[in-house]
């Protein structure tokens, strides 16, 4: 056994990665897709563009510990309806992250619909898979107490 192997953490998290409404610029969400993966994370990769109900339904269907939205534009003004929904799906427990454009107005109005953290632009690639594996060891624990 290698310090690697020795180090690698019990749980896999399950993470999300996807853009809602009508930004199609991906490439950030495809370079911190393939860095979570490459931390060792399962990665679920949806291309731009999506609706929030088909966003509910593959959080459903993959029982993912995270969602990761990303956002350019204004899109992320729309997570909060996307936190409604999660909730009225019982989907509650699933940690939701946003990276991006996200303005520090918007940034409280989204922490206050329950996003768990905003990362911006410059974020080094280790510190935002180190926060999301921190967010689904804690999604991970509040579901084995339920």
């Amino acid at each position: 056994m290698n310090a690697d192997t020795a180090a690698a953490p019990s749980i896999i998290p399950k993470v999300l990665v996807t853009k809602i409404g009508f930004d199609g610029h991906d490439r950030g969400s495809r370079v911190v897709a393939a860095a979570l993966r490459d931390a060792g994370m399962e990665v679920i990769y949806t291309p731009p563009w999506q609706e929030i109900a088909t966003v509910v339904k593959l959080a459903t269907e993959e029982d993912v510990d995270v969602i990761g939205i990303s956002s350019l534009a204004t899109d992320h003004l729309i997570v909060p309806k996307l936190m409604e929904a999660l909730r009225a799906a019982e989907l509650g427990d699933v940690a939701v992250i946003v990276g991006g454009i996200v303005p520090d107005e918007d940034e409280q109005m989204l922490l206050a619909a329950g996003v768990a953290r905003v990362f911006h632009p410059g974020t080094p690639l280790p510190d935002i898979a180190a926060g999301v594996r921190a967010l689904a060891a804690r999604v991970r624990a509040r579901r084995a107490t339920v």
